[in-house]
Parts: C-alpha cells; structure tokens; sequence
C-alpha cells in the first residue's frame, strides 16, 4: 500500500471515529430522551421515537459541526444545513421505520424489546448518514484552501 493510501486509510479512520464519538454520544441523547418521554408522558411508542430522533440529530448537527468535522468548507452554511437536514429526515424514516416495524410488526412493545427495535433502526440509519454527510454535507475545503503537499505525495 502507498504512503498516499496510507495517509487517507488513517484520515478515514480517524473521522470514522470521531463520527462515532459524535454518535455514541446522539445514540445517548436518543435513547435518554425516548425513555423518558415513554416514562414520564403519554405519548405513543413511536411519537416518542420521532421526538427522540430529532432531539439527536441536533445534538448531532453540533458535534458534527464543531468536532468531527470542524475543519470543512465554512462557506454556503445554509446549503450545509439544508443537505444535512435533509439527510437527517431520510435517516429519521430509516430508523423509524425498523423501529416500526419491530413495535407492530413484530410486537416488540415492552421497554427492553422496544429499546432493542430502535438501536437496531439506529444501527441502519447511522450508516446511510455516515455516507450522506461525508459525502454530500460536510465537504473537504476546495484545492485552493486545501493544505499544500510536497510533489509526488498524493
């Protein structure tokens, strides 16, 4: 393997496990937040899945942001947010709709089965995110801001 493959091998690697850090941390938030609405209000099962979900992907937008991927393109904020929100909501559909599918189709209701259901429709959703938002949110800084490398090292 090159010395170029090997630099990009560590850098995925790397902001593979930022981006896990960011979402060990929202699976957190998720599941604290959907526990707490199934304990402490009336909601339905996968209303409160739904409220949980957003309450994630903003934390998420955050640590993303500011941590995983604080050093790409600063310009077109807005573009970013939009595509980011939009990748989320897609992630929102793929993960509820596991998590559906586990509570009715499968009648996984009670707490642990139901908690099981929506960590297995997280497990689905973060890896489409992944792709979406290295690929299409948080973009690397054009050739011209990029940092300079010595000739022959790509």
């Amino acid at each position: 393997m090159s010395v170029a493959s090997q630099s990009r091998m560590a850098g995925l690697a790397r902001e593979a496990a930022r981006f896990g850090a960011v979402g060990v941390s929202g699976i957190f938030v998720n599941l604290g937040v959907y526990n707490l609405l199934r304990r402490y209000t009336s909601l339905l099962v996968v209303q409160a899945g739904v409220i949980a979900t957003v309450a994630a992907v903003a934390f998420n937008y955050v640590g993303f942001r500011y941590f995983t991927y604080r050093d790409c393109d600063r310009r077109r904020r807005l573009r970013r947010i939009t595509l980011f929100l939009a990748f989320s909501a897609v992630g929102v559909v793929i993960e509820n709709g596991v998590f559906y599918g586990a509570t009715r189709g499968l009648g996984w209701s009670s707490p642990l089965r139901s908690s099981a259901g929506k960590f297995a429709g997280i497990a689905l959703a973060t890896a489409f995110r992944f792709w979406a938002y290295r690929t299409w949110v948080f973009t690397a800084l054009p050739a011209a801001q990029a940092p300079v490398r010595p000739a022959g090292e790509e």
